[in-house]
């Protein structure tokens, strides 16, 4: 357990202690002070002793408490990276998005190398951020009344043992689709007054394929009127088994620009053991099905599943490049509370992990690609990260807007996260609707009432 003079900084500490494997089970004190902009922590572990001090200048209360907590963060992985002998890659970063810090910095001083090398963050990682955000040039844009809309599917035919989200399979839950898709409609033709610039259209899931044909043609149809500047529009449409012709025709018919394609492992052994009902063969079927309708194609990959060696996930990257999608995200395994998979399995040992993004990192720089998009999750396997990498001029706008939080993010569905974007105040609202499907449908009212009022405030 920690205690420390500043009760608000310990959420802040336990993030850190949480990225050393034993670290939650030693007595930590800290104590931190500021005298003029010099920053002082002093760390009692044990029976150890620890004290650092940082100089920094600062303006306004709000930097004062941002460096305060950098500082006090900063301070508690030097002394645990000592005591465990152990660096990690991004240091003491735990922020879900290492390229905000660094967009803040360059706007600050021009540059960031120099603050992420004294956060302890790798070269390999401080290069991959500044590839990130030169991969985000001409999409990259903070704008009054740019919007992202975003729709929830949270139906799928099985739920993966690494899953978190709300999603049970389709038996469970089809009872509900008339009235969820008549709810959405709601929502949708509520949600037009609400949109200024539409940047991109995303259905997600969920499965959204898992949905029969006249259901995801209603949910096309229902956003036809919405997309009135020919914007980027995806589909989510995961897993392989769930393709056919009729839905990829379904979504050309409705002007869908991209679709996804949710892989995970090209491993038939690890597909099983992951609760996947679909061979790595029908992976590559879904490739060949989908190329005749012109879709820009993401595809995901995850290293650190169950039990999967490092030739196992080497095989995938190589499978995934082959079939040459425009986009391969890259995640690290990351067991949420929620996920049967976080009771049954044991961390993947640091240095494979490590290889099998070396890897990934590797071969998909020689086949063309570049990294655009880089987010971070608590309980990350080795503490490492999910990168987004795509061909010359095919990255993904919504993925940018998203991960960056550049954007309003319009979000109609059960477990769907509004964000609405207060650019001159810096700082955003969400609106976060109920997870579960029945209480969406009692409140759905209610749902659009509330994110009226939070437009009707940005607009006053």
């Amino acid at each position: 357990m920690i205690t420390c003079s500043e009760a608000w900084l310990e959420p802040e500490l336990m993030d850190v202690i949480r990225l050393f494997e034993g670290a939650a089970s030693l007595e930590i004190g800290q104590t931190a002070t500021l005298g003029g902009c010099v920053f002082e922590n002093r760390l009692l572990i044990g029976d150890r002793e620890f004290f650092f001090t940082d100089e920094e200048p600062f303006f306004g209360e709000t930097e004062k408490k941002s460096l305060f907590k950098r500082y006090a963060k900063l301070s508690l992985y030097r002394a645990l990276s000592t005591i465990f002998e152990k660096k990690l890659p991004w240091g003491s970063l735990t922020g879900i998005r290492p390229t905000r810090l660094a967009y803040q910095q360059l706007q600050k001083t021009g540059e960031f190398f120099s603050l992420f090398e004294k956060l302890g963050v790798s070269e390999e990682n401080t290069a991959l951020t500044a590839r990130v955000i030169e991969g985000q040039r001409g999409i990259y844009e903070r704008r009054e009344g740019n919007v992202d809309l975003f729709v929830s599917l949270p139906f799928c035919p099985t739920k993966c043992i690494y899953c978190s989200f709300i999603t049970a399979p389709i038996a469970q839950t089809k009872k509900y689709m008339p009235a969820y898709l008549e709810s959405l409609g709601r929502e949708l033709k509520a949600s037009e007054p609400l949109i200024g610039n539409l940047r991109s259209i995303y259905i997600g899931g969920g499965t959204p394929f898992v949905l029969e044909d006249e259901e995801l043609e209603t949910v096309l149809k229902m956003l036809a009127p919405l997309r009135k500047n020919g914007c980027e529009f995806t589909v989510e449409a995961g897993r392989p088994d769930t393709f056919t012709p009729k839905k990829l025709q379904i979504c050309r018919d409705f002007g869908v620009t991209r679709i996804c394609i949710n892989a995970q492992s090209f491993s038939d052994r690890t597909l099983s053991a992951i609760g996947r009902k679909h061979s790595a063969a029908q992976v590559t079927e879904a490739f060949a099905m989908a190329a005749p309708y012109g879709f820009d194609v993401n595809c995901d990959l995850i290293a650190g599943l169950t039990g999967e060696s490092l030739a196992e996930f080497c095989m995938s990257v190589d499978s995934a490049i082959a079939l040459s999608p425009a986009n391969i995200t890259v995640h690290t395994l990351c067991l949420k509370k929620g996920a049967k998979l976080k009771e049954e399995t044991q961390s993947l040992p640091d240095g494979l992990l490590s290889e099998m993004i070396a890897y990934s990192r590797e071969k998909l720089t020689a086949a063309g690609y570049e990294p655009y998009y880089l987010y971070r999750q608590k309980y990350m396997a080795g503490a490492h990260e999910n990168v987004g990498w795509a061909r010359p001029n095919k990255a993904c706008v919504y993925n940018v807007d998203v991960m960056e939080e550049t954007a309003d993010n319009l979000a109609v569905g059960a477990n769907a996260i509004t964000k609405k974007l207060f650019l001159q105040e810096n700082r955003i609202e969400r609106y976060g609707s109920p997870k579960d499907i029945p209480t969406y449908l009692e409140k759905v009212e209610k749902i659009i009432e509330e994110k009226n009022k939070l437009w009707r405030v940005s607009l006053n």
